[in-house]
């Protein structure tokens, strides 16, 4: 409790919405807010229906594909940057193709949204996962046998009652794209204003103006918290009683 206690008492001061309006803070918040709302809309596009395969379906291969998707949970975020910047970088695999075709992905907007999608979707596919195998096939089934086709069973049946396993997923997708620091920092670089977000802020803020790392180490604590607490209202919505 204590280093959380001295984060707000130091974060929370008589200078925290003059500091938090100052430009520093603003881009940091700016570009966290834009690159996570990418992030989060990337997860649900991409990882909803790749849960919903592993989740119904058995094929070749299925437990490698499984663990090599959670294998970002695990792997130091360092080493994601590293991977990323080998895959994408200017000398990376793909990254004479794409310089080829006028696009210059390390160090940019994309960057950032990259290393959070890598590190933070595992997240949500996991829950979304669960969510998928919690539905009971019998009222897909009923759904299916008054003339529903699969499209509708899914968005009238299968999405309500996987929504809070979903939406738990994607809280916490966020709130690990929001925190995101050592992919970012290699893949992305920390430039003011373009790939700089709230964690590589508080980092650069510490080699030269204390002010900002405390006031956004404030709002990353009061963040942190509403997420735990939002979590765990939407795991007890779906916890039997």
């Amino acid at each position: 409790m204590l280093p959380v206690l001295a984060l707000l008492l130091r974060g929370l001061n008589a200078q925290f919405f003059p500091t938090l309006l100052g430009p520093v803070v603003l881009d940091a918040l700016r570009i966290s807010l834009l690159t996570t709302g990418c992030t989060m809309f990337l997860t649900v596009l991409l990882g909803t229906p790749v849960a919903w395969l592993l989740a119904r379906y058995d094929f070749p291969g299925k437990t490698a594909l499984d663990t090599l998707l959670d294998l970002p949970i695990v792997l130091p975020p360092v080493v994601a940057g590293v991977g990323l910047l080998l895959a994408f970088g200017r000398n990376g695999l793909l990254g004479a193709p794409l310089e080829l075709a006028g696009i210059s992905v390390a160090f940019s907007f994309a960057a950032v949204v990259m290393a959070q999608l890598f590190v933070a979707a595992p997240f949500y596919l996991r829950t979304a996962k669960a969510g998928f195998m919690s539905v009971d096939r019998d009222v897909e089934d009923a759904a299916r046998t008054d003339g529903a086709d699969r499209w509708t069973v899914f968005r009238y049946i299968t999405w309500p009652l996987a929504s809070a396993f979903l939406l738990e997923g994607l809280v916490l997708t966020w709130a690990r794209a929001l925190g995101e620091f050592g992919a970012t920092i290699l893949f992305a670089g920390s430039l003011q204003g373009k790939t700089r977000t709230i964690t590589l802020a508080i980092y650069s803020a510490l080699e030269s103006d204390l002010a900002p790392a405390l006031v956004l180490s404030a709002v990353m604590v009061l963040l942190a918290f509403t997420v735990l607490a939002v979590v765990r209202r939407l795991g007890s919505a779906h916890t039997p009683r």
